[in-house]
């Protein structure tokens, strides 16, 4: 299988080297299996020559499109890693070789995948319009305002849609490999895992920081602000509207418009927050801290820990054990 892998200036290192390193145990372990699937042969491509990444390193390439058709493109995170400079980057007349390159690998049916930061880039060339997609938590607020042809979810860590597969933040780049090693072979991406001590992460939720996302609007930021003072009270929407001197419909509007979720499930976030605090750096039962965020019973509270942060009561507390306890 021949892969690209499009490499630019500012190169996010360790996401190149995560891919490199993942595919190349991958094509290192092959022969362990009965039925091995072919091997993956890797090409750096960039749209001007060599690249020098974040870290001062130079990475020769050939120009992307030279050579044989590629059975897939991979694009590395890259550039700014907060919003305005990185839409300013992806959007940059310098950028215009890469944008291209990915719109003329779509139109000729390449599958694409990108991770972190590159995720915009995809965006910006209008790859994405039309798919779900997924992006580094902290910067979907500005990408789902930037680019609102793309039904984004940034609480998962990959997203597959038709010819296009996104991961999430910076190390999502070893999830994003080992999800393309599974659509070749089940058993080499597990073997691989095994070797690498990799766990499964389906989810960003549990890594997300709601103040960080609430603050780039006031609206919203002042309804997480209700929302942590009230975190023992049930959910009054109209109350919540008018501290935050807003009518109900507006406070949605903000919230989705932000968030891409609804005020209710942007408050169950902060309560799931707050509990998982509590049972990581306290011995209260989990019963009482069910309570203490607002939910009846702890069935309540470990449901809605599995579906929404794929964890539970028991595991969080045992992250936190001692050696040996």
């Amino acid at each position: 299988m021949r892969i690209s892998v499009l490499v630019m200036d500012g190169l996010f290192d360790s996401g190149l080297a995560t891919v490199l390193d993942v595919l190349q145990m991958a094509n290192e372990l092959r022969e362990e299996l009965p039925h091995p699937p072919p091997r993956w042969e890797l090409t750096r491509v960039s749209g001007r020559g060599a690249v020098r990444t974040a870290s001062g390193h130079v990475i020769e390439a050939q120009a992307a499109g030279d050579g044989p058709r590629p059975d897939l493109l991979i694009v590395p995170g890259a550039g700014p890693k907060q919003p305005a400079p990185l839409l300013e980057w992806v959007a940059a007349p310098e950028r215009e070789p890469e944008r291209e390159a990915l719109r003329r690998a779509r139109g000729e049916g390449v599958p694409l995948a990108a991770a972190c930061t590159s995720t915009f880039l995809l965006a910006e060339a209008g790859v994405l319009d039309g798919l779900a997609a997924t992006t580094s938590w902290w910067l979907a607020p500005a990408f789902r305002q930037a680019y609102p042809h793309v039904t984004l979810d940034e609480s998962h860590m990959l997203v597959h849609a038709p010819g296009v597969t996104t991961a999430g933040a910076a190390m999502a780049h070893l999830d994003l490999a080992l999800a393309l090693v599974r659509q070749a072979s089940p058993a080499l991406a597990d073997l691989t895992a095994r070797y690498l001590v990799v766990d499964d992460r389906p989810t960003q939720a549990g890594y997300a920081i709601p103040s960080h996302l609430a603050r780039t609007d006031p609206t919203v930021s002042a309804f997480e602000s209700w929302v942590r003072a009230h975190l023992d009270q049930p959910l009054r929407m109209a109350e919540a509207a008018r501290a935050v001197g807003a009518s109900e419909r507006t406070l949605q509007r903000a919230v989705d418009k932000v968030l891409g979720v609804s005020p209710l499930r942007f408050a169950q976030t902060i309560r799931l927050e707050q509990a998982a605090h509590l049972l990581r750096t306290t011995d209260l039962p989990t019963e009482t801290v069910a309570r203490r965020v607002g939910y009846e019973n702890a069935s309540t509270l470990t449901t809605l820990l599995r579906q929404r942060l794929g964890t539970t009561p028991g595991h969080l507390r045992n992250r936190t054990a001692p050696a040996g306890a």
